[in-house]
């Protein structure tokens, strides 16, 4: 079915500290763990006692003695969150693993490949340098449920660490980089082919993708080249990474490369560039990818879950190929639970989450570049080509608006003048286009997309409505 106009309401936050939450009562955990900005909203006090909790509530109902696997991204903070997790884990009688700089993808595998309680990444995703945040993964190294993630929330807000019998096992910390193999090697069995004659440039945003991207392009034979190669905490997602292309794409045309990838900071999302330098956005990835998971008889009912930011060009082009889309609100775990209700095998983000459970537990984006790098091989190492033969987007366009104030930003539905400004939009349009708006999970803004037919009434709306935001939301 086409999609027409549609309106997101969501209020997401992203986390306080300790003693702001507890005033407001505000939820510690947003859409994707607890973000904040490093010792103001993430202290080492609030790490360690939730690593804690964590620990406890993890444990009920185990047997025996399960290691926790805690990873991080480059950020300057990173090591301070890492040691406040890791005591109030060890505290609770836990042995901790320590990865140490790494993909959120790889805490999320071996948490699940071994017999881990459970695991955490500490990041900020695409966020700048200040920001962190905590991130927590269960057994089957799925995120974890709301359940168990109020279950945490509840210990903190009435109490503080108890005071512990002589009698506690507590428990060990040990330094374990060398479990990340473990990761890559579960991301080369599946590649039946090399990638040799392929030109790749990397744009692995100072973050966590240093220490695996390049080593794992240049193991199937690929020609690597790479910007912002080493891990640099005051650097990471400054002017480049998946959020800003200008650098990848110039480097891509430049050396005359046929592909190019730009990571987040914890590489669980990646965006594309073709040889002529055009972005290949989640959308084009999946239709991409999807294509060759029906031709070989891998997606069930050729069904591909996207979100409400996909584009309706994409809809359409995969609609007329007798495909089917279904779309779930913004962000992974949204996506994830469409998928596991519906069967789907294929799913992900405009931004480049993309999830293919025949080959990754959630998001990674080394594993889609491993996979979109080999199906530009298959079929003649042109992108380019690839591109021009899948769809036309519709002009969309996406502005963030800055509201500081957290209930603002949760409230933004009451706001009566921006509800009379988008239904003025929809109405206007008709079945031309769509408005989204939402409030960020991730960053104190709110997020306006408009999206027509054409280029005019998308500004047209777009304006209008980020004017009114401004005018009514704004600090």
């Amino acid at each position: 079915m086409v999609a027409s106009t549609q309106v997101l309401k969501s209020g997401k936050d992203t986390g306080k500290s300790l003693s702001s939450r507890t005033e407001t009562r505000a939820p510690l955990f947003g859409t994707d763990g607890i973000r904040g900005q490093a010792g103001r909203d993430l202290t080492p006090a609030l790490a360690l006692h939730v690593g804690f909790w964590a620990g406890r509530v993890l444990q009920q109902g185990t047997a025996g003695k399960h290691p926790f696997i805690i990873g991080q991204d480059s950020r300057n903070s990173s090591d301070m969150l890492a040691m406040a997790l890791s005591a109030g884990l060890t505290a609770a009688g836990i042995d901790v693993w320590n990865l140490g700089l790494c993909p959120t993808p790889a805490v999320a595998y071996l948490t699940n490949a071994t017999d881990a309680l459970g695991g955490v990444m500490i990041s900020a995703s695409h966020n700048p340098p200040a920001d962190n945040g905590i991130k927590f993964f269960g057994a089957d190294g799925t995120k974890l449920s709301r359940t168990r993630q109020k279950e945490i929330e509840s210990h903190l807000r009435i109490s503080q660490i108890e005071q512990l019998s002589s009698m506690t096992p507590w428990g060990q910390h040990s330094h374990r980089p060398e479990l990340t193999q473990k990761y890559t090697e579960a991301l080369l069995n599946p590649i039946q082919e090399n990638l040799k004659g392929l030109k790749v440039v990397l744009d692995l945003a100072w973050g966590a993708a240093t220490l695996t991207a390049p080593d794992v392009f240049r193991s199937l034979q690929a020609e690597v080249i790479c910007l912002h190669e080493r891990p640099d905490g005051s650097r990471i997602n400054v002017g480049c990474g998946s959020t800003h292309l200008d650098l990848l794409q110039a480097a891509v045309i430049e050396n005359q490369a046929d592909i190019g990838f730009a990571f987040d900071g914890d590489a669980d999302r990646v965006l594309a560039v073709d040889a002529q330098g055009r972005v290949v956005d989640g959308d084009y990835i999946l239709y991409l990818w999807g294509q060759q998971l029906r031709q070989q008889q891998q997606l069930p009912d050729n069904l591909i879950v996207a979100t409400v930011m996909s584009n309706l060009g994409f809809e359409r082009a995969w609609e007329a190929q007798g495909g089917t889309l279904i779309r779930s609100a913004v962000g992974d775990q949204y996506v994830h639970a469409e998928m596991v209700n519906t069967g789907a095998m294929l799913g992900g983000e405009q931004s480049g989450h993309i999830l293919c459970p025949h080959y990754g537990i959630g998001g990674d984006g080394l594993l889609t570049a491993l996979h979109l790098a080999t199906i530009v091989k298959q079929t003649g190492g042109c992108l380019v080509s690839l591109l021009d033969d899948s769809f036309k987007t519709y002009p969309q366009r996406l502005e963030n608006v800055c509201v500081e104030d957290r209930e603002r930003r949760r409230h933004w539905e009451e706001c009566q003048p921006l509800q009379t400004a988008i239904d003025r939009a929809i109405s206007d349009m008709g079945d031309q286009g769509r408005v989204l708006v939402r409030a960020s999970g991730t960053e104190p803004v709110i997020r306006v997309m408009v999206e027509a037919s054409t280029q005019v009434l998308t500004n047209q709306w777009t304006e209008h409505l980020v004017t009114v935001v401004k005018e009514h939301l704004g600090d």
